[in-house]
């Protein structure tokens, strides 16, 4: 059976409740100073003036039977936009960097953008952060072992998790897929927010 993530949204607001997430074992990807660490830019000011000027990264792993799918994404601070995503067998420099290529698509050219992520092996890579050189784009990192460095990143997560995944098993790949496309175009097109004055992220960009 299917999840209508409005209905539940809605029920949670007239019941006055608030979503606690469970706490989940976290994928981990620091593995010591491997390339350059980059300054911690943001120092925890999440707040933007407009879209482009601070996008966020993650990491977060999900169990499919035997097998763990990586899902990588970056939020804009602005709107809690959802910019670009993708789901790996790998949590390697790949899935990261063809994210970040989506994402940077939708850049415009005079965008002054920091990207914020953890100290993940993934935003060492020196490919990596020549392809951040190369589009102008901001590296900020957050201090090792430090979730609240990244806390916007951490409470999307948490929510997404809560109102999509919990206590849900999946069996096959396909549909995690499915799970995920599907929640993500919810989220930004639909899903409200009282940070946005009541609207979704993608109404409140125009």
């Amino acid at each position: 059976m299917g999840v209508n993530h409005k209905h539940v949204q809605r029920l949670i607001q007239e019941m006055g409740l608030q979503v606690r997430t469970k706490k989940q074992r976290k994928y981990r990807s620091y593995k010591g100073e491997q390339g350059k660490i980059a300054p911690n830019l943001l120092q925890r000011d999440f707040s933007a003036s407009k879209p482009n000027e601070k996008w966020l990264t993650d990491i977060t792993e999900f169990n499919v039977k035997d097998e763990k799918r990586y899902f990588s994404l970056i939020l804009d601070c602005f709107n809690n936009e959802l910019i670009a995503y993708g789901l790996s067998r790998h949590p390697n420099g790949r899935l990261v960097q063809e994210m970040l290529l989506q994402a940077v698509e939708k850049l415009p050219r005079n965008a002054n953008l920091i990207l914020h992520s953890d100290q993940g092996i993934h935003y060492q890579m020196p490919s990596y952060q020549r392809l951040l050189t190369k589009n102008r784009i901001s590296q900020s990192m957050s201090r090792k072992g430090n979730c609240l460095d990244n806390a916007a990143m951490e409470s999307f997560l948490g929510r997404m998790k809560t109102e999509c995944f919990h206590g849900k098993l999946f069996t096959r790949i396909d549909e995690l897929e499915k799970v995920i496309n599907d929640y993500v175009r919810y989220y930004n097109e639909e899903r409200i927010q009282l940070k946005l004055k009541g609207l979704s992220p993608i109404q409140y960009r125009k």
